[in-house]
């Protein structure tokens, strides 16, 4: 559980002045739960973070931001981050810099073993995704694909999707959402 993640969410809904209630009715989460992951007593999935993000007009990657972006332009060096002792199941490290408007969010994403399957949902805008490490499942529409390490997917995220680790293995693999429909 991440009370931080929890703590920004609330700082935000209140900042917009929005109650649970306007957000549980965009996201179509519980209020109870929305109170829990506020509160710093449930975990969050990336499918629900998603969810909130577009009820608050924000990306996904506000709530991942270890601090402000000092430049327009951000030059980003390769880091080499344990994700071992993480407690949630996803690691969501944001890629992008701080451009006004930005047309798109890269970003890198880590899945710990044995992610369960979430509901497929469904976001604005497209999506890419390139896996660099381990086997990602992909969920889009009915089917499942199994995304090895050098495949990428690209689509319309209006097209209900989620992805998941069923292995023993991290699954490593970047993502980026355009943030303009077309």
């Amino acid at each position: 559980m991440d009370t931080n993640m929890g703590k920004l969410i609330k700082s935000l809904r209140v900042g917009k002045r929005k109650t649970l209630k306007q957000i549980s009715e965009k996201t179509e989460l519980s209020i109870s739960f929305l109170s829990q992951v506020e509160r710093g007593k449930s975990s969050i999935t990336l499918e629900s973070l998603k969810k909130i993000s577009e009820a608050l007009d924000v990306s996904p990657s506000y709530f991942f931001a270890d601090a402000p972006a000092q430049s327009k332009t951000k030059l980003r060096r390769g880091s080499h981050t344990s994700v071992h002792n993480h407690p949630s199941p996803f690691i969501y490290e944001d890629l992008s810099g701080d451009l006004e408007n930005p047309a798109m969010e890269p970003i890198l994403v880590t899945l710990k073993p044995h992610d369960e399957k979430g509901t497929p949902f469904v976001h604005k805008g497209q999506e890419f995704v390139y896996v660099l490490e381990g086997v990602l499942t992909l969920l889009l529409g009915e089917e499942e694909h199994d995304l090895y390490p050098g495949d990428s997917i690209h689509m319309d995220s209006s097209t209900p999707h989620n992805w998941f680790n069923r292995t023993r293995e991290i699954v490593r693999f970047l993502c980026v959402n355009s943030m303009r429909t077309s």
